[in-house]
């Protein structure tokens, strides 16, 4: 399918995008959070590895709020991405993944648990993302040595 913007005007969309506050990701996990009564998280912690979406402190769990696209959710296939500048986003969402292992190998090491919530899946689940962030708040910090990165 050929794109409906011409170069200029799609490099200034993409540019738009905020890594920060997204309506169908951080947006919508945060009132599922607050509608449920669930306390004690932080945005966007600098002091932890990938300045988690949620931090709980308190219990030690991180949780990345991860876009398909930028991310390179393997269900969705848009890894797959825009026909133009193809290598250019390949390279792109590459780097996104690695740095996403990075960074959730370095909150294992610190006894962390980190939880990688795909937009598709908040989108189409949110009781289970919810249910499943329960149950990582319920574990303690001693077990999360043990614990790595899951997806949901």
């Amino acid at each position: 399918m050929t794109d409906v913007f011409t170069r200029k005007e799609r490099s200034r969309v993409m540019a738009a995008v905020k890594s920060k506050g997204n309506r169908s990701t951080e947006q919508k996990l945060r009132s599922l959070l607050r509608s449920s009564g669930i306390k004690g998280w932080r945005s966007h912690l600098t002091s932890l590895p990938g300045k988690p979406d949620f931090a709980f402190p308190k219990q030690r769990v991180a949780i990345f709020v991860d876009g398909c696209f930028w991310h390179g959710c393997k269900r969705c296939r848009r890894n797959l991405g825009p026909s133009s500048n193809r290598s250019y986003w390949l390279l792109k969402i590459d780097s996104n993944v690695a740095r996403d292992k990075k960074s959730a190998k370095a909150l294992r090491t610190m006894g962390w648990i980190s939880l990688q919530i795909w937009e598709h899946q908040l989108q189409r689940f949110p009781m289970r993302c919810l249910k499943t962030i329960q149950n990582a708040l319920a574990i303690t910090p001693q077990k999360n040595l043990k614990e790595s990165r899951r997806s949901i």
